[in-house]
């Protein structure tokens, strides 16, 4: 008898089979959890965020309709399968409670003051921002022991790359009546890596780590969150793509082939210290 050819129907991030989460595996991997609740928060905020650009590039239809039908759809799509994972897997933790505090604090830190002071500059910052989550989710991938949460991690990297190559685009076609320097694009890129030091990212961690820990104070328990801060960062430097993130980063730049090389090592070691 001819064995079957029939294969089971590919899942994507709108059909995830959640009924097939090796719950003890995730729950044994205590960085998961921080990992997975905090970037679930950040992506599903991304809808305040979205507006704000929205309004940046009112008047630009091409980049306003991307934004609404795609961009917002697919970064609020990331933090649901997130949260849905994260409330299968951690279904004590109180998932709602956690993100409402979050996104107090975050709303009040998302403003237009923020984006750069031309269109052109602003898209090369979100390209830093889209390689931050790209190389983020590439590492997230490949640190999780759980084989969902590692199918999810890799299609959300997949449709960040998509991002970043969408705004580095618009970047180009802003070139071509801005004309900036590579000083000012730079520029651009040096505040938002500066900026990434004091991210969100932090603030999302806090509020999961408060709402874990109850009764957590920022100032009286900063040492602890801080030790757990570290762990974290060690653990997902082990998969960090540095390599990657610096030619990423690097692209706007424009620079010759052969500067490009010469210094992508030395920022590709620089990239690694920053995760320390």
């Amino acid at each position: 008898m001819q064995e079957s050819t029939i294969q089971a129907p590919r899942w994507g991030l709108d059909n995830i089979p959640f009924e097939q989460i090796d719950v003890s595996k995730a729950r044994e991997n205590e960085d998961l959890f921080y990992l997975v609740t905090s970037a679930s928060f950040i992506e599903i905020a991304s809808d305040l965020y979205t507006s704000n650009l929205i309004q940046h590039f009112s008047g630009d239809d091409d980049v306003v309709r991307w934004l609404e039908d795609h961009w917002q759809h697919e970064e609020m799509r990331h933090g649901y399968s997130l949260r849905d994972y994260a409330l299968k897997v951690w279904p004590e933790f109180d998932w709602q409670s956690a993100y409402g505090s979050f996104f107090e604090e975050y709303s009040s830190m998302c403003t237009m003051e923020e984006f750069e002071p031309t269109r052109g500059l602003e898209m090369v910052a979100r390209c830093v921002v889209e390689t931050g989550t790209a190389t983020f989710y590439t590492a997230l991938s490949q640190h999780s022991t759980e084989p969902v949460l590692t199918g999810i991690a890799a299609r959300i990297r997949a449709e960040e790359v998509g991002h970043y190559k969408h705004f580095f685009q618009y970047y180009k076609h802003y070139c071509q009546h801005e004309s900036p320097s590579r000083w000012r694009v730079l520029g651009a890129i040096r505040r938002r890596v500066v900026e990434a030091r004091n991210s969100d990212a932090e603030v999302a961690l806090w509020h999961v780590y408060a709402h874990r820990h109850p009764g957590a104070d920022r100032t009286r328990d900063r040492q602890a969150f801080k030790k757990m801060m570290s762990g974290l960062g060690k653990a997902v430097k082990q998969h960090y793509p540095v390599s990657m993130a610096a030619k990423m980063v690097l692209r706007p730049l424009g620079l010759p082939a052969r500067v490009n090389h010469v210094i992508e090592g030395p920022l590709s070691r620089a990239a690694s210290l920053l995760l320390r």
